[in-house]
């Protein structure tokens, strides 16, 4: 059985970072693309919402269903095409209004993007009920789900350098006369 993992941020207000309520305000407007929402939601911290799902219900004594069982569920949207997306909020304003009896579980953009490829989702979608709805899906939902996952240099076309440090050189030499 999953269980439900400790906060990134304990004193989380729920709010919405401002960096990306700037870029996702701007992109609501035109000012700014894609690509600035994405670099102000990879280093953010999303909620994404688990709900209670009833999977047992018994009539009580005064002949009224009542609840018996139930579980807790990280639920999806579905299109229209069939294709699942993984929703997630940038805070609980956004949270409250998709569903208001829905409880938030912190994580950050990239842990979100590889659960959504571990469900085998076409998409992440973020803030579905506004205030502006941004999406993550195709080779960029893939691309951020395999840096959380370290797969990266996995992805075709892909190819990852990495710098390190070298011992300090000289170039010249001082000449003495």
């Amino acid at each position: 059985m999953p269980s439900i993992p400790q906060p990134l941020d304990p004193d989380d207000d729920g709010g919405v970072a401002p960096a990306v309520a700037a870029a996702l305000d701007d992109y609501q407007r035109g000012a700014a693309g894609p690509d600035r929402v994405l670099n102000a939601l990879t280093g953010a911290r999303l909620l994404v919402p688990v709900v209670a799902l009833l999977t047992e219900s018994e009539v009580g004594e005064h002949g009224l269903r009542q609840e018996k069982e139930s579980e807790m569920a990280l639920p999806k949207l579905v299109g229209k095409d069939g294709r699942q997306a993984v929703l997630a909020f940038t805070g609980t304003e956004a949270l409250i209004r998709w569903r208001p009896d829905a409880r938030p579980i912190q994580a950050s953009t990239l842990q979100v993007c590889r659960a959504a490829v571990g469900e085998e989702a076409a998409a992440v979608v973020v803030d579905v009920a506004g205030p502006v709805t941004f999406v993550i899906e195709g080779d960029v939902l893939r691309a951020l789900a395999a840096v959380e996952s370290g797969t990266l240099e996995q992805l075709p076309g892909v190819t990852v350098a990495r710098v390190e440090p070298v011992a300090r050189r000289r170039w010249f030499r001082r000449r003495t006369n």
